[in-house]
């Protein structure tokens, strides 16, 4: 099954987000090309909407976040702020109330989301990649915060998420040159899940979707929250989390399922309930 929706900016046709549903899979994608994908008043209010779509409907398991490349000699994923925007003082429409800056850096969500990037993700696009939960990256792929380029400040998480991900030192050297690090780096230091061919960043991604839905989306929610939670919160308060969620798990639909299916020796049909 696929369903499609789109949001398209003030004044024009042309979809700036677009949300298609492919099996469990919702696919978000970033439609600027010839802006680099840079997050407009309408990009945020797409993204925020795409994530609601992912969060409401309970046929989808997981999400992925693209964008479209094609015409750019350089492909870039997400240049990050339209400075458009920032230079007309507009600078807070690129943000959402539920979920800051791009409608999804510190947005509160239950559903996994993979990044699958085909080209440079700097400045706010990286911090994009950065609020996802995984990343598959093609090896022409690079990730920085340039905002120092532009006597700027990365506010949207990347001062933060970027150190968790690859290192402090790796981090400070990115955020104060304003230089991004190449997908085989990021690989390497652990920012990226999978490295693949230029152009085969959503093919990737979409394999990676299938690979948890394949898993019980209950119990991968649940872990998904305690991980992001081992961030921020001290050993004793995640050994509540872990207990807690395993409670809730283990008094589900699906946890019946997945025992009968064990003892049966078949495979497991997850209901999600």
């Amino acid at each position: 099954m696929s369903v499609t929706g789109e949001i398209v900016a003030e004044g024009t046709r042309a979809p700036v987000v677009r949300y298609e549903v492919r099996g469990r899979v919702g696919v978000i994608t970033l439609d600027r090309p010839a802006a680099r994908n840079a997050v407009s008043a309408a990009v945020a209010a797409g993204v925020e909407d795409a994530i609601d779509r992912l969060e409401a409907d309970d046929s989808v398991w997981v999400g992925v976040l693209t964008a479209n490349t094609e015409g750019q000699e350089r492909p870039v994923f997400c240049a990050g702020a339209d400075l458009k925007a920032i230079a007309a003082g507009e600078g807070g429409s690129l943000s959402t109330g539920r979920g800051g800056f791009a409608g999804i850096v510190w947005r509160d969500r239950v559903k996994p989301i993979i990044a699958a990037v085909d080209g440079l993700a700097t400045a706010g696009g990286c911090e994009i990649v950065l609020a996802t939960d995984m990343v598959v990256a093609s090896s022409r792929s690079g990730f920085g915060l340039a905002e120092v380029k532009r006597n700027l400040v990365a506010s949207g998480g990347g001062l933060f998420r970027l150190p968790r991900a690859v290192g402090r030192n790796v981090a400070m050297e990115a955020v104060l040159t304003g230089e991004p690090l190449s997908a085989q780096r990021a690989f390497e230091l652990g920012l990226v899940n999978r490295l693949c061919d230029p152009g085969k960043s959503l093919e990737e991604a979409l394999l990676l979707a299938e690979r948890v839905c394949a898993a019980a989306p209950l119990a991968v929610w649940e872990s998904r929250k305690v991980v992001l939670a081992s961030e921020t919160e001290g050993d004793n308060a995640l050994w509540t989390r872990s207990t807690e969620a395993f409670d809730r798990v283990l008094a589900s639909e699906d946890a019946r399922e997945g025992l009968a299916a064990f003892i049966e020796k078949r495979p497991p049909n997850w209901s999600g309930r």
